[in-house]
């Protein structure tokens, strides 16, 4: 049978239910500009994050978010929820992996575009992996090491797989988005291992 393309949803009943605290979290100036943010413009940085407008309409139409941990959750589901058009679409535009130009050999980055190719190739989509936790100097090998293992992948199996890092992904690029309380939400998505491609990304900063 075959895999879920989307991936399992996590259990959200499994273990005890956690008790709330008393003092209430103070929600982070990014959030309060992005929620005050004109659907249009909301819409516009939430591209940025995720390629797929019905994923951002979703999240920008269920605003206000009181907190970070609301505005993911609200990511998460709305990223589970996309149909398998919006999931093809959403991946396509999302540029390929890679470190910096300048942190590498020539050599190596010939070497990771003929990965890269060999999984366009056989995938349909660009490779994307969340590089949130490593450092600039282990990326090219966590690049590579994802590559050739995915690569062995079944495609529905591949699909899931893909299908989560984007999740992951869109958590750190909504993370950054909001979380510093930088002016400008809808100029483009935050730094990160990777982006959509498409002109509501740009300007783009790599990391």
């Amino acid at each position: 049978m075959p895999a879920q393309a989307h991936g399992a949803r996590p259990d959200r009943d499994r273990g005890p239910v956690a008790t709330q605290s008393a003092t209430p979290t103070a929600t982070p100036s990014g959030l309060v500009e992005f929620n005050a943010r004109p659907v249009a413009e909301a819409e516009r940085a939430l591209l940025g994050c995720c390629a797929s407008p019905g994923w951002a309409g979703r999240i920008a139409a269920h605003r206000p978010y009181p907190d970070l941990e609301s505005l993911l959750a609200a990511a998460d589901e709305a990223g589970y929820d996309l149909s398998t058009g919006e999931l093809t679409a959403a991946l396509a535009a999302e540029s390929p992996a890679a470190p910096e130009q300048g942190e590498v050999p020539r050599s190596a980055l010939t070497a990771l575009a003929a990965a890269h190719g060999a999984y366009e190739s056989r995938f349909g989509h660009p490779f994307v992996i969340s590089l949130d936790g490593f450092a600039r100097a282990e990326r090219l090998d966590q690049i590579l090491a994802g590559l050739r293992t995915r690569l062995g992948n079944d495609p529905d199996d591949e699909r899931a797989t893909a299908a989560e890092e984007l999740r992951r992904l869109a958590r750190s690029r909504l993370t950054r988005l909001v979380g510093a309380g930088r002016p400008g939400l809808a100029a483009g998505p935050p730094a990160d291992s990777g982006r959509p491609r498409g002109p509501a990304d740009r300007p783009y900063v790599p990391v």
